[in-house]
């Protein structure tokens, strides 16, 4: 398979300034293409590959620099990690100016992990939090912060790449 790459993105949308998809105001880069298709999924537009449009990291990052009160990104999706070189590339300029990456992700860490394919590593290195696992429609719970279902979990990544064990993101003082 050739690489994938790290100069485009194939999107469903993008919501400027949210405040639901991770601590403080985000900019949210939705992916399109997932392989999931977690039944009740929030975004089922977001599954078939061959839609949404194309857009430039460069862009994207442009308007990410254009809001100074933006706490970060969050990239969601879709699933963004079938699109992650340019991920990464979006997510190092991103933290480039201070700011932080939230990734959802429809896979386990340690499914990530045990991928071992360099550019998913790379995106799950610029990776902040990370809120992993499929949503199940049977565990939805609509009370909890940042996620669907009760078995996802959000992740502290600097955490848990210090400690070397699965760190949860404290969600308390939010």
């Amino acid at each position: 398979m050739a690489p994938l790459p790290t100069d485009k993105l194939r999107l469903c949308g993008t919501e400027p300034e949210s405040i639901v998809d991770g601590p403080g105001f985000r900019f949210v880069v939705f992916t399109q293409g997932c392989p999931h298709h977690c039944p009740g999924c929030h975004n089922p537009q977001s599954h078939p590959f061959e839609g949404g449009y194309e857009v430039s990291v460069d862009e994207l990052f442009q308007a990410v620099k254009e809001n100074p009160h933006l706490a970060g990104v969050t990239f969601s999706g879709g699933e963004p990690f079938c699109q992650p070189a340019a991920l990464a590339e979006l997510g190092r300029r991103v933290k480039a100016l201070g700011k932080t990456v939230m990734t959802y992700t429809g896979y386990t860490l340690e499914q990530l992990r045990e991928m071992e394919d360099p550019q998913v590593k790379a995106l799950m290195e610029v990776t902040d939090i990370l809120v992993d696992g499929r949503y199940e429609e049977r565990l939805r719970d609509l009370t909890l912060l940042f996620r669907g279902s009760e078995n996802q979990r959000v992740i502290d990544m600097n955490k848990t790449r210090q400690t070397g064990k699965i760190e949860l993101f404290d969600l308390e003082y939010l």
